[in-house]
């Protein structure tokens, strides 16, 4: 396949990339871009980084919108926003998501703490799907929405009790929305990544760079293999395309065969 018809793969899409500021936003923006979409709305309450990201990738093609997940009506303006300016939907990537700064067991659960982390990763998440999924029903486009997840959805964890929680209600989220919203060839699948290297991970973990690859790595079994933000990114392309039209409802890890010999994180 030549790098032309690579381009084509998400030709015309009109896609929305929320926490598309930075880390796997960021890297799935651009990466659409190079393969054809038509408008990539970011979306993030980062508006320097969010800008700075449109202007990197193009004006013409790609634009920046305040959208904090946590107000649904910020949610709703912004697919009618989108559907009004470039007039349809395609592709929904509902990414953004927080980890908060303490790493509590159940015994010390914030309870506070835990409802803004659900607020951001879980009812943020939800209205994301809702929205995408009316427009694109109200529209008659077959689109395809996927949500950020994790390992964590698929094990326990020794730390971080309310990220845990929060990932593994996406599981619920997506196997219940695709399976209602399948009946208007709407997909519906979540990618879920193993520790890989954010800014938003290096800040919750007080690790760097370097040294949070090394101890992410520790955990796979791809010997030589560190997880960047451009492979989880590559998942997301697939699950958006038509290459993946016959997939909803799927788990689709990006973990270098952590799940496969799981270990207490």
């Amino acid at each position: 396949m030549d790098d032309s018809s690579l381009c084509k793969k998400l030709q015309s899409k009109v896609a929305i990339v929320t926490g598309g500021a930075s880390g796997i936003g960021e890297a799935t923006a651009h990466l659409f871009a190079d393969h054809g979409t038509r408008m990539i709305v970011i979306a993030d309450i980062q508006d320097e980084k969010g800008q700075q990201v449109a202007a990197s990738i193009d004006i013409h093609r790609c634009t920046y919108v305040h959208c904090d997940v946590t107000d649904e009506d910020q949610v709703k303006s912004m697919v009618v926003q989108t559907i009004q300016n470039h007039g349809r939907l395609d592709i929904m990537f509902s990414n953004a998501g927080i980890v908060n700064d303490k790493d509590d067991t159940i015994l010390e659960l914030d309870l506070s703490g835990l409802d803004r982390l659900l607020a951001v990763n879980v009812r943020g998440m939800a209205a994301c799907v809702k929205h995408a999924g009316r427009a694109m029903v109200d529209s008659g486009v077959k689109g395809s929405i996927i949500c950020t997840a994790s390992v964590a959805a698929s094990v326990g964890t020794k730390r971080y009790t309310d990220y845990t929680m929060s990932k593994h209600a996406i599981l619920g989220l997506i196997r219940s929305a695709s399976l209602q919203l399948g009946m208007y060839g709407i997909r519906v699948n979540c990618v879920s990544p193993a520790g890989v290297a954010t800014p938003m991970a290096c800040k919750a973990y007080g690790m760097d760079v370097e040294r949070l690859e090394k101890v992410s790595s520790s955990h796979i079994s791809l010997e030589g293999m560190v997880l960047k933000v451009n492979h989880v990114a590559e998942a997301v392309l697939f699950l958006a395309s038509d290459a993946s039209a016959f997939v909803t409802g799927h788990d689709l890890t990006v973990d270098g065969g952590f799940l496969a010999s799981p270990r207490s994180i």
